[in-house]
């Protein structure tokens, strides 16, 4: 990790920016892709499963006895925590479910607003080289609150064909129906085009990677909308001299093993804090698994040594990450502070696993800085919100020479006229 000592503010660009690929290259390779999936359909969804993922499949449809055989296999010590995380993450999105009341903005006009299920959505659950199960949780659970009709589930299938059954199993959890085998460029191109064996959806959710955030943004152009263009994952840390150095450094490696493109920052006022995550960085690091992925992922990383609270905030908000732990004493009065992020850990016991997972919180959030513009994914995510008005006679007169003179000054005669008809009825 690179170490910056009180930079000064012409530094802050270099020290926000996030790793990236080519963007042109990244591009033309997958809307290659995407063009060939919209053409070719299932069969150019095998061809690149097979290419991408070595899986030789007949059929891209996960079979009720595929998904009976996965759950059976599960420990059951796993099963009863995505239950508990099932029931958490259900307490916390059906809280958001939206009341609507009638307004009566002027005598005769009544405006109000409904909530709708968009009716069609598709999750994308990565697999690689982690599958993340958790996030079928995140993704299938306020879609079944909000009432959407048809959810559908793409995930990238192992060597031998088969999804990972704890998988699976979220989705039997959760009340996913649809289950098909398609990873990467090739699950959202299904998604967004329809094959023969994947319906097109309205709308697409779910995390990837540069090439799934780059193939989520081509399809939103013309095709599909999305949850946001999210990509690589990314903590911010904020400590002071209070802090736990052993808990700082095991988040900044909780994240660090997402991917080689994952990011991680560390803020604090305290050079001797500094010091010790570093030192407990090194330490914790050569005993995980998925050390050499950390490893990379530390490369593209920073810690930051500044010379206050107001400081270290003002950082993070440029930053703006995906999910921002403060663990510091006086973390109440900086999360007052808190301007962009797209979730906030407060105090040295709230890890980010704990959202990550089972707080009931939603783990798909806005990264690559788009947390100053975009929100996580939450119950809302999977609605639309339709206006009605009704107005009567006495509404008319309430508004129509406004109306028709706004109208007029727009010089939208029709538009006027519409208003005038009415005004001028018998």
């Amino acid at each position: 990790m690179k170490t910056y000592k009180y930079p000064a503010r012409g530094e802050w660009a270099e020290i926000t920016a996030r790793p990236h690929l080519d963007a042109e290259e990244l591009t033309a390779t997958v809307k290659g892709i995407l063009d060939d999936i919209k053409t070719n359909g299932d069969e150019a969804v095998k061809r690149y499963e097979k290419k991408f993922d070595r899986a030789e499949l007949h059929s891209l449809v996960v079979s009720q006895a595929e998904t009976d055989e996965a759950v059976a296999t599960i420990p059951a010590e796993l099963y009863d925590a995505m239950i508990l995380a099932h029931d958490n993450i259900s307490k916390f999105h059906s809280s958001q479910r939206l009341t609507a009341n009638k307004v009566e903005t002027c005598p005769g006009v009544t405006c109000w607003q409904k909530s709708v299920p968009v009716e069609k959505v598709g999750l994308y659950i990565p697999g690689g080289t982690a599958p993340l199960f958790s996030t079928v949780l995140m993704l299938a659970t306020p879609a079944k609150i909000a009432g959407c009709g048809e959810i559908v589930l793409c995930t990238p299938p192992s060597a031998d064909g088969k999804v990972h059954p704890a998988i699976l199993a979220a989705a039997r959890i959760a009340g996913v129906d649809k289950i098909f085998k398609a990873g990467g460029v090739q699950a959202i191109g299904a998604l967004a085009y329809g094959t023969e064996s994947i319906p097109k959806v309205y709308k697409i959710f779910g995390p990837g990677n540069q090439y799934v955030m780059a193939a989520k943004q081509l399809v939103s152009l013309h095709d599909v909308a999305i949850d946001m263009p999210a990509g690589p994952s990314e903590v911010c840390v904020i400590a002071d001299a209070t802090s736990n150095a052993e808990f700082v450094a095991a988040d900044l490696l909780s994240q660090a093993e997402h991917g080689v493109d994952s990011q991680v920052l560390l803020i604090t006022t305290s050079v001797s804090m500094a010091e010790a995550v570093e030192k407990e960085v090194a330490s914790q690091l050569e005993v995980l698994p998925r050390r050499d992925i950390a490893r990379r992922s530390l490369e593209n990383s920073k810690i930051v040594i500044v010379d206050s609270d107001d400081t270290a905030m003002q950082l993070s908000n440029m930053y703006a990450p995906e999910h921002l732990i403060i663990a510091t004493e006086n973390h109440e009065r900086l999360a007052s502070m808190v301007v962009n992020a797209g979730s906030v850990f407060l105090g040295k016991y709230a890890c980010e696993s704990a959202g990550d997972y089972a707080s009931g919180t939603n783990h798909t959030l806005p990264t690559n800085g788009y947390a100053t513009a975009y929100s996580g994914v939450n119950l809302d995510s999977f609605n639309r919100k339709i206006t009605f008005q009704h107005i009567t006679p006495e509404g008319i007169k309430s508004i129509g020479r406004a109306v028709e003179i706004m109208a007029e000054n727009e010089q939208l005669m029709a538009h006027k006229n519409a208003m005038t008809a009415r005004l001028n009825e018998e």
